[in-house]
């Protein structure tokens, strides 16, 4: 028997941060083939699809790993009024959508440059383009971080504070603190740094859960800094219970420094 009595759990590699090619940020080569491919490469076990404002292209690189042994997550990465980075995960496609109908309503005005910001490829399932997004992805919506948490809760989604370590985009760069009463599931501290610096960096914060995620907008990028829980499956559920810490669920390390030790 383990140490929690639970024979059944192992230890499952996630990368819960990349983007598409939808993302304007991101290369064109971010397609659901590709990733895919690339995630299996790292011998990655979960990764989520977290576009900017957007879950469009979720639902094929989901459907690009069928067969494959690797669990896609569906999720966006959504951006408040303050201009802070939530990672929302799901448990399925549809309410991965639905947060997406949110978010679209409450995006700023406006169409993409393509040139300024890049390209937003809507792509199959097959590497194929199917269009092109001309909504303003990369701008904020009039959310703001409360509002952003509570919509994804309510459709049982995981919200967590993108990058935190890092100046831009984070909640601590924009706000310079966590609200007591704002109820994130996790904090995401990015590639720079591994977990367990991350832990001793942000001590202050230990109430909350940790992860580390690639936040990779290219295909070298992910997998970088993978997040290992100690989980029973692949499925949203488990993680949510690794946050908890429960039923003996638990995050054990991440980033290539500890995944030697």
């Amino acid at each position: 028997m383990g140490e929690h009595g639970d024979t059944f759990l192992k230890v499952l590699l996630a990368d819960l941060h990349i983007h598409t090619c939808l993302s304007p940020c991101a290369t064109l080569d971010m397609t659901p083939q590709k990733i895919v491919k690339e995630a299996q490469k790292k011998k990655l076990d979960i990764i989520a699809i977290t576009d900017h404002n957007s879950a469009e292209n979720t639902g094929a690189v989901m459907a690009a790993a069928r067969g494959t042994g690797l669990t896609v997550i569906p999720g966006m990465e959504i951006t408040t009024s303050e201009e802070v980075h939530i990672v929302a995960l799901f448990e399925t496609i549809g309410a991965a959508l639905a947060m997406q109908a949110v978010v679209y309503e409450e995006l700023q005005p406006g169409e993409n440059d393509e040139d300024l910001f890049g390209l937003q490829v809507v792509a199959n399932e097959f590497d194929e383009v199917e269009a092109m997004n001309p909504r303003l992805l990369i701008g904020a919506t009039r959310m703001d971080v409360v509002q952003v948490v509570d919509s994804i809760h309510s459709l049982k989604g995981l919200a967590v504070a993108a990058h935190i370590d890092r100046d831009a985009f984070s909640i601590l760069g924009q706000l310079g603190f966590i609200p007591d009463d704002l109820k994130l599931d996790a904090l995401e501290i990015s590639r720079r740094m591994t977990l367990k610096q991350g832990r001793m960096t942000y001590g202050h914060l230990k109430r909350f859960p940790f992860i580390t995620s690639s936040d990779a907008h290219d295909l070298d990028d992910i997998g970088v800094s993978p997040t290992a829980f100690r989980i029973g499956g692949p499925e949203l559920a488990e993680l949510g219970y690794a946050f908890k810490v429960t039923g003996g669920r638990r995050i054990e390390y991440s980033g290539i420094e500890e995944l030697r030790d």
